[in-house]
């Protein structure tokens, strides 16, 4: 009895969920040249908030991280951030969260410069994680939120 009775509930939870998904209104961005192996978007609006994938130092349109460490890294992925947005018609000031992946702390400093370039005073919120490993062998991978109210 309790198999059947979870197994409605699921069901229900399931048909809720499908119904809930097609009524929503979000925009699906990908920027030219991701794999298309990458089952994922480089950008989601979901009405005026974008959620921005984790995005790594990779030079544009290939699978090839750019030289020189967590900097260069970071310099790439913020310019590869502003590619993403720009799509979605925002950019780096519409920051308003971001999540930095570091495979070693130890770049925390080289890191932490470029972003700052890259932001040029924008200060949004942030978490930075050290991690073991990241896809492509990156050191760096960024994760961000912007808020981009739609204009009428």
């Amino acid at each position: 009895m309790k198999k059947l009775i979870l197994s409605s509930l699921l069901a229900v939870s399931a048909i809720a969920c499908a119904h809930a998904q097609e009524s929503r209104d979000m925009e699906i961005y990908r920027v030219e040249g991701l794999p298309d192996w990458a089952p994922f978007s480089s950008v989601v609006r979901a009405g005026d908030m974008l959620y921005v994938s984790g995005h790594l130092g990779r030079h544009p349109g290939t699978t090839e991280i750019v030289e020189g460490g967590a900097g260069p890294e970071t310099t790439q992925t913020m310019a590869n951030i502003e590619t993403s947005l720009a799509l979605a018609g925002a950019d780096l000031s519409d920051l308003v969260t971001c999540t930095v992946y570091l495979t070693d702390m130890a770049d925390y400093p080289a890191m932490n410069e470029a972003y700052a370039a890259a932001l040029n005073g924008h200060q949004p919120a942030r978490v930075t994680a050290g991690i073991q490993a990241l896809a492509l062998g990156a050191r760096v991978e960024i994760a961000c939120v912007a808020y981009a109210p739609i204009e009428e």
